[in-house]
């Protein structure tokens, strides 16, 4: 015990972490309320087919999110700020739009293909009710990570990781419509979120907020 407050007060970026409790309290609380929904639709959501395949890129989101959030924690603490902020302000946001303005789909139609991939889609549907949708959460995290680490300086020069950054993002953003679990407008709503929480992000003096996360106070422990 003793070994992990002094983690703690060494690594007090850490209790970002704790914002997940919250989010997840937040987010099934609001699954099982049943008010009147704001249906989302637009008429480009007409022209996107349905394709099972994009439930890989979906489901890889679940190790995406985590993965670049591990790594920025104990590669560039400073980044991994940002993306907290970014990205735990934009789910708070979206939860209370979800709260003031319930609102759904009506886009989902009974899969008539018999396949693993539809069987997995089948399997994410009876989880992923089609409500609070519009921001969608998973647009405006996958825009987060994208903000920061394109901006990041541990990949200042690298294309390869830069060109897998945009390429989740697109793959991710696309399977959240070939999939049928969100409009376009939930789309533009997230992406839209993430970049205004951008501005505030950057100028925010996180060094100074959470001294013990300055190059130099590394160096010196």
């Amino acid at each position: 015990m003793h070994s992990a407050l002094s983690w703690l007060r060494k690594n007090p970026h850490a209790w970002l972490m704790g914002y997940w409790a919250f989010y997840l309290f937040g987010f099934f609380s609001l699954e099982q309320l049943d008010p009147e929904y704001t249906i989302i639709h637009c008429f480009i959501d007409d022209w996107i087919p349905f394709n099972e395949w994009f439930v890989i890129p979906y489901c890889l989101w679940y190790l995406w999110m985590p993965g670049t959030m591990l790594y920025l924690f104990f590669k560039d603490k400073t980044d991994y700020c940002r993306l907290c902020f970014i990205m735990f302000v934009g789910m708070t946001l979206a939860m209370l739009t979800y709260l003031v303005w319930p609102n759904g789909l009506d886009l989902r139609e009974p899969i008539q293909r018999q396949n693993v991939l539809c069987q997995l889609v089948e399997l994410l549907r009876s989880i992923d009710t089609p409500t609070n949708v519009c921001p969608s959460i998973h647009i405006s995290s996958t825009a987060s990570i994208a903000i920061v680490g394109l901006r990041c300086k541990q990949f200042r020069g690298n294309l390869p990781v830069k060109a897998l950054i945009w390429t989740m993002t697109i793959l991710i953003t696309l399977s959240t419509l070939f999939l049928r679990q969100h409009s376009v407008i939930d789309v533009v709503a997230g992406a839209a979120l993430s970049l205004v929480l951008m501005i505030p992000a950057y100028r925010i003096n996180w060094e100074k907020l959470f001294p013990e996360i300055a190059p130099s106070a590394n160096s010196a422990a």
